[in-house]
């Protein structure tokens, strides 16, 4: 499949139905386009199965719920609408995108409690999300942007609004021939990147930014379970940036990224070592498991 996002053929799920791709549509006065009340999900499916897909539906439901919206389907129902989107377009292994959002209704403001809440599942055929990266190691910039607190908005949400920083730090990385960027936390910790969270290496033993300030990614909770079933040490910690000088191996984490190695982030230069390779085979056996 190719072509322009909005004019491809193929089915998408939207409230209740399979309608076509190019029908599949809102209207300008939508809330969510307007202030950004909207949520969503990132998922792969391998071989016929959509990995931890309840997971995250109940993740979606969650995020909803944090921004004051109800979805009305079940986790239940958002399965069974990701397999039949799957089903429609014939596919086994897929990008799976389900998003609900606040649309058109009785209240155009920033108050929308009248108008519904509507659920989309879409999916397309993607590979590497880096790229050649997985082999060779993404190179990364570090933003002028920071992660906010959670006192200022729902960090715990698969939320559309928190991902407007991370659009223009990807597009300044690489304008300036990097792949993604690294974000500081508020208070000056290393968070994560735009669409995936990151962990390093050194001595043997695995450190990650403490997910106190940013989405804690299910992949991310994939490898750091899978790490210590293997006996290898992972230390969940704030990060400070003078600390990358030292690390010796680096990778990402996501449901896009899968597990991508990291050979430089600003200054800093790192392996494609062996416990990075070692556990992107692993994850990689684990979701076509």
């Amino acid at each position: 499949m190719a072509g322009a996002y909005d004019d491809r053929d193929g089915k998408i799920w939207m409230d209740g139905k399979l309608v076509e791709w190019r029908d599949a549509k809102v209207h300008i006065l939508t809330h969510a386009l307007h202030y950004a009340s909207s949520v969503f999900e990132g998922e792969r499916c391998y071989n016929g199965k959509i990995f931890k897909g309840v997971e995250h539906s109940i993740r979606l439901r969650k995020s909803a719920e944090l921004l004051d919206m109800e979805i009305p389907y079940s986790v239940e129902q958002i399965e069974e609408a990701k397999y039949a989107m799957l089903k429609a377009n014939g596919w086994t292994d897929a990008y799976v995108r389900a998003v609900a959002w606040r649309g058109a209704g009785e209240d155009m403001g920033v108050s929308a409690a009248r108008n519904p809440v509507r659920l989309a599942v879409a999916g397309w055929e993607w590979g590497a999300y880096y790229g050649d990266a997985k082999m060779k190691g993404a190179k990364i910039d570090i933003a002028k942007w920071k992660r906010p607190s959670p006192e200022t908005i729902p960090t715990a949400a698969k939320a559309a609004g928190l991902y407007m920083i991370c659009t223009m730090s990807k597009h300044a990385a690489e304008a300036k021939g990097f792949s993604d960027a690294l974000f500081m936390d508020y208070r000056g910790y290393v968070a994560e990147c735009t669409g995936a969270n990151i962990f390093f290496v050194k001595g043997g033993e695995v450190h990650t930014p403490l997910a106190d300030a940013f989405l804690n990614g299910i992949t991310r909770q994939t490898v750091i379970a899978m790490l210590r079933e293997q006996g290898v040490t992972v230390h969940e910690r704030h990060i400070m940036p003078d600390e990358l000088e030292g690390f010796e191996q680096c990778w990402l984490t996501g449901t896009a990224a899968e597990v991508t190695p990291v050979g430089q982030i600003g200054p800093y230069t790192f392996e494609v070592g062996q416990l990075t390779r070692d556990t992107a085979a692993a994850y990689e056996k684990l979701v076509r498991a």
